[in-house]
């Protein structure tokens, strides 16, 4: 049976399980958005390209399998370029659809053409080192060959996001369906270890402070539960990446919190003062968690690393054991392995004093001299109103980092990748279009919701509940911090003026909450429907106040 090119893509989408596809259409693109009006994948109109490639991302960082978006030819696909350079260095299954004009007047100076011929600009070269896989179908005899290779690139060990620019005139030939039965789906195998976990086991017995440093493959792999075990049953501390915050229950005893120059400088001050095995789990020791790799978090110490891809072991720092395989699968050999051997738990002295000597957090009137104390007070109230089931997308991580304990059953998604302003918001709406049920709240500065705030109306136009929680400080934070620590406080492009926000999200017929105190907060978490509207929450900054650390020079 023959069918439209268009809707073969249409069913290649439902074969990958996507029920969602975010974008904007175009006239180059139409034919495909007509064959979506009666399928069985729901499309989302945009306001801006961009909101689209990062809702898409935001989708696959939840549920871990492929999502989508569709751009017309041109400017609609170079819009999509800085979420799909975010979704590579995430490393996200996002599949980006593009138009294109009809391949008969490539080179003539088509409108929006993109086809590199003739002067146009090249929309495949524009995204040949942001995806895994890029390709401009030009004919149809291939297309058999073009969807396996997306595919491959979609759902392979080291997934990535791919782009298909298809023609106008290739939509809408006519192909044999069973095109679709020869695309081959790669089988989600369990990795292999390279090296039998006996050595890394010896490692733990010989230690007398051992630490687990869990990254983002945790999480990946399913492992919070096997590396909670671990640590309790061997009361072996762990910190984690970024990334990887609420691997085990932030707050619990064994947990130390994040690692990273942004952090209190709880977990550094452990590993360098008492550490003498680190294992790295999933973990791979980049600028941020290494505090711009600190030799002193290393020095004296064993290590071990653990990772799925191979590429990682050994990158930053010389392990003395290095195991390529499942974190999941080597944290429960290993977890048996131990036990087997009746290693009794580490002893609790060295932590127990550790914590005796932190200072804890400020409370009572002290901490109304905090210069944070709001926003420190709005992340220990999110953390009790929702201690599960909350998707957190947070572009402003610094705060989140020492004052968002993230429980192990909920979900926190830092502004990583590129770390692009205007990010939150639409990544939290494709995620909540994933998880209908999910509190859902987008963390961002002033500067970064005036980047991407008309994507609110996508939430509203398809009530999909929503908190964006906006620092409003008037000013882009890290730029004036760096230019009064760095620069001699000459303040340059920084400082800005906000709309009203009440009357903004009263323009957006949303709910608006201004947070000039504590008993705002109150109010906020008693009073407000945080689960199922859509809201504005206001937090109010002092513009002068800047968080401690130093940036890199």
């Amino acid at each position: 049976m023959n069918i439209s090119v268009s809707e073969l893509i249409v069913r290649y989408l439902e074969r990958l399980g996507i029920d969602h596809i975010f974008g904007m259409p175009g006239a180059h693109v139409l034919p495909i958005y007509d064959c979506l009006h009666d399928s069985g994948v729901k499309s989302v109109l945009v306001k801006h390209e961009q909101g689209a490639a990062f809702m898409a991302g935001g989708y696959a960082r939840v549920s871990q399998r492929p999502s989508a978006c569709i751009a017309t030819a041109g400017p609609g696909a170079t819009n999509l370029i800085t979420g799909i350079a975010n979704a590579y260095a995430e490393r996200l299954p996002v599949l980006a659809i593009t138009g294109e004009t009809s391949t008969y007047i490539f080179g003539r100076g088509g409108l929006q053409e993109s086809s590199g011929e003739g002067g146009a600009i090249d929309q495949g070269a524009l995204f040949a080192s942001i995806t895994r896989y890029h390709k401009l179908v030009e004919r149809t005899d291939y297309l058999g060959q073009v969807l396996n290779q997306a595919t491959r690139a979609l759902l392979g060990h080291e997934p990535g996001p791919v782009l298909l620019s298809i023609p106008y005139n290739v939509q809408k030939e006519q192909v044999d369906a069973s095109v679709l039965e020869r695309i081959h789906f790669p089988c989600q195998s369990t990795t292999r270890h390279t090296m039998p976990t006996a050595a890394l086991a010896e490692l733990i017995r010989a230690a007398h402070a051992p630490v687990i440093v869990a990254g983002h493959g945790c999480i990946q792999a399913g492992a919070r539960e096997t590396v909670a075990a671990l640590s309790e049953r061997f009361n072996i501390p762990v910190t984690t990446s970024l990334k990887a915050k609420g691997v085990v229950a932030e707050g619990t005893p064994l947990a130390l919190g994040c690692l990273g120059v942004t952090s209190s400088g709880d977990a550094y001050r452990y590993l360098v003062e008492h550490a003498d095995l680190l294992v790295f789990l999933g973990a791979g020791f980049n600028e941020r968690t290494s505090y711009l790799w600190d030799a002193k978090l290393l020095s004296g110490k064993k290590i071990a690393q653990v990772d799925r891809d191979a590429a990682q072991l050994g990158r930053v720092f010389q392990p003395d054991v290095a195991i390529c395989g499942d974190i999941r699968a080597v944290t429960e050999e290993l977890l048996a392995a131990l036990e087997t051997d009746a290693m009794p738990p580490k002893a609790r002295d060295l932590l127990d004093g550790h914590r005796a000597a932190t200072p804890p957090p400020a409370s009572g009137g002290a901490a109304q001299e905090e210069p944070f104390h709001l926003i420190q007070a709005f992340f220990s109230g999110l953390a009790r109103r929702f201690p599960r089931n909350a998707l957190v997308f947070d572009d402003n991580i610094v705060f989140a980092q020492s004052y968002f304990d993230v429980s192990d059953r909920n979900h926190y998604f830092p502004n990583s990748g590129i770390s692009s302003l205007g990010h939150a918001i639409p990544a939290a709406i494709g995620a909540r279009c994933f998880a209908p049920d999910s509190p859902t709240f987008a963390i961002l500065g002033d500067g970064g919701f005036q980047m991407c705030c008309m994507e609110m109306m996508t939430a509203v136009n398809y009530g999909i509940p929503l908190n964006v929680v906006v620092i409003n400080n008037g000013t882009l934070s890290l730029i004036r911090k760096n230019q009064f620590q760095l620069y001699g406080e000459r303040y340059i492009d920084c400082d800005f003026a906000n709309p009203d926000f009440g009357l903004l999200a009263q323009s957006f017929g949303v709910r608006h909450y201004r947070i000039e105190s504590e008993a705002d907060l109150d109010r906020l978490f008693a009073e407000a429907d945080l689960t199922h509207a859509i809201n504005l929450i206001e937090i109010l900054l002092d513009k002068h106040a800047f968080p401690r650390y130093l940036s890199a020079r």
